[in-house]
């Protein structure tokens, strides 16, 4: 009872009732709790990968500004072997590629799709291709450095980015490749920036060496920074193909 203005106000307690529910199923034995130690996140997987995703521009071909000519690809050096390498691996492929020359008005999509068959009938099918037709400004998830166009190509091909490795020649690639929670292996080119090459985790001579270092193999040759003639930081890279778009 309270009193409230000169008078007595009774209450009432009302029991609260409990629901019975049915409790889960429980495995069998105890539940073992590590001493002082704060839960771990799950850890990602270890071994090979599963996929190993291409830059194209620069990566698997050299880097002709916007280009829509299928005559102008030309491989990089040991593409072939590198392909080669990753399928008898095992592990899927497929390229991650920015391509802003279409937001410019200087691509269409039949010639971006031209230059892909050009590049399949060079190096044999890809599992996946996935671009991003859109500018610097637009605003969109999947131009690299965003995650979208890792994410998209491992959605397709079935695989966790844990799984997967992105081979590049720029920051944005491995920037995408971190961004989406894959592995990143930079290549480094006359474009690359020296800062870029000097905060890649992993870095390999060439194209070959970088998946044997993603397969878990020793690189077939020494790390190496970027040749002399290297972009300072700050000034824009000549092409606008697979890494820089």
């Amino acid at each position: 009872m309270c009193l409230r203005s000169g008078s007595w106000v009774t209450r009432a307690v009302v029991p609260i009732t409990t629901v019975p529910h049915k409790a889960p199923a429980l495995p069998e034995g105890p539940w073992l709790f590590a001493p002082g130690e704060p839960p771990r996140p799950p850890r990602a997987p270890s071994g090979p990968p599963r996929a190993v995703l291409f830059d194209r521009d620069g990566t698997l071909v050299e880097d002709v500004p916007y280009n829509g000519d299928p005559a102008l690809v030309r491989l990089m050096p040991h593409a072939r072997e590198a392909l080669a390498a990753v399928r008898a691996h095992g592990a899927a492929v497929g390229v991650v590629s920015n391509q802003s020359g279409v937001a410019r008005g200087l691509l269409t999509r039949g010639q971006v799709e031209a230059v892909r068959w050009r590049v399949e009938e060079l190096l044999g099918p890809f599992g996946v291709w996935a671009v991003c037709p859109h500018g610097p400004g637009d605003g969109c998830g999947c131009r690299k450095p965003a995650p979208g166009l890792v994410l998209a190509a491992c959605a397709r091909l079935g695989v966790v980015p844990e799984e997967t490795v992105v081979i590049g020649d720029i920051g944005a690639d491995l920037g995408a490749a971190r961004a989406a929670g894959a592995r990143g292996v930079l290549v480094p080119t006359p474009v690359t920036r020296s800062e870029e090459a000097d905060a890649a985790p992993e870095r390999a001579a060439d194209l070959l060496a970088a998946v044997r270092l993603a397969l878990g193999h020793r690189a077939s040759g020494p790390d190496r920074l970027p040749p002399e003639g290297s972009l300072p930081p700050g000034e824009d890279r000549p092409s606008d193909g697979g890494g820089a778009a």
